[in-house]
C-alpha cells in the first residue's frame, strides 16, 4: 500500500469537479449500481490469468476494483488523474496508487500481464485520444497480454433517463438527445447537469478502436443486460437468491451481439499479439 507524489496530469475542469465530489465509489457499492460492479467482477474473474498477475488499473478511481483484485492475490498498480482517488486507493491493502494519464502511461514496455481501462474511454471525446490510450495499454502489457476496456453505450442516457423519468423534464431532455445523436455529452453548466464531459460508444465501434491501437479484439460483454432498467432491480440485488438469478440471467445474454446495446456498459477484451510492430 503506497502512493507516489507526482504531478497530476491535466484534467478538464468539469471532469475534475465531477469526480471531486467523491460519489463514484458509493455509486457502485449501493443500490442498482452494484449490478455493474458485480458483473464487472464476474466477467474479469473469467478473463484474468491466474494470480498473481501483474495488473495495471488505468483510471481505476478510488480503487473499487483494485481492492478485490488485490484480495484475489494479484499484483495491482492503480493510476488515476484525480488526486482524491489516488489518496483513497493508496490506503487499500496490496494496492500501489499514483497519478497517471491513460494517454501517456508512466510504465515500462511489456511490464504487465493485464491493463484495465474501466473508465478512461468514457471521458476521451476524441477518437484519436481513445486509440492512443488503448495503444498505451497495449505497449505496457507483455506480448499475449490482456487489455480490457469499459465503454458506456450510446443509448444509455436515453434508456436510463426514460427509466428514471428525467427524460420527461424539458430541462434535461435536450442534453440527453444531443448525447444520443453523436455520442458526445457536454455539461450544461447548471447544477442539474446530468453528467460531465463524456463519450458514449456504439458497441460495434469499439473493436475497430482496439484494432487501430494494435490490439486483437477477442470478445465483448454487456454488463447489465436489460436488468438495470427494471424498477425493482435494487431490491432484487438485496436478496441473495434473486441476486444470483439476476446475475445468471445477465450472464446468459452478455455476448449476444444484438443485445449488447441494451446494457449501460460493455467490456471489450483484446490481446497484444505475440508479434507486433513498434513498442
Amino acid at each position: 500500500m503506497e502512493t507516489e507524489d507526482t504531478t497530476a496530469p491535466s484534467l478538464t475542469e468539469e471532469i475534475a469537479e465531477y469526480y471531486g465530489r467523491d460519489r463514484e465509489d458509493a455509486r457502485l457499492r449501493t443500490g442498482a449500481g452494484r449490478l455493474e460492479f458485480w458483473r464487472t467482477q464476474d466477467v474479469l474473474r473469467r478473463l484474468l490469468p491466474p494470480a498473481p498477475a501483474r495488473i495495471l488499473d488505468v483510471g481505476g478511481g478510488s480503487g473499487i476494483h483494485a481492492e478485490w483484485l488485490a484480495a484475489d492475490g494479484h499484483d495491482v498498480e492503480l493510476l488515476d488523474p484525480v488526486p482524491l482517488h489516488v489518496e483513497r486507493a493508496a490506503r487499500l491493502p496490496g494496492v500501489r496508487a499514483r497519478h497517471g494519464d491513460a494517454r501517456a502511461l508512466d510504465a515500462p514496455d511489456a511490464s504487465g500481464d493485464v491493463a484495465l481501462l474501466l473508465g478512461p474511454l468514457y471521458h476521451l471525446p476524441e477518437r484519436s485520444d481513445r486509440v492512443r490510450a488503448l495503444a498505451e495499454a497495449r505497449r505496457v502489457v507483455r506480448p499475449g497480454g490482456l487489455v480490457v476496456a469499459a465503454t458506456i453505450n450510446r443509448f444509455a442516457p436515453l434508456h436510463d433517463n426514460l427509466s428514471t423519468g428525467l427524460y420527461f423534464d424539458a430541462e434535461h431532455r435536450p442534453q440527453i438527445e444531443a448525447a444520443v445523436g453523436d455520442g458526445l455529452m457536454s455539461p450544461t453548466g447548471r447544477p442539474k447537469s446530468l453528467f460531465t464531459t463524456a463519450y458514449f460508444h456504439d458497441p460495434g465501434d469499439v473493436p475497430a478502436e482496439f484494432a487501430d491501437a494494435g490490439l486483437t479484439p477477442q470478445a465483448q460483454y454487456g454488463l447489465e443486460g436489460a436488468a438495470w432498467l427494471m424498477a425493482d432491480v435494487a431490491s432484487w440485488l438485496d436478496d441473495p437468491e434473486r441476486r444470483a438469478l439476476v446475475l445468471a440471467a445477465t450472464r446468459r445474454t452478455e455476448s449476444v451481439p444484438s443485445l449488447l446495446g441494451i446494457s449501460g456498459h460493455v467490456l471489450t477484451a483484446g490481446i497484444r499479439p505475440e508479434r507486433t510492430p513498434g513498442p
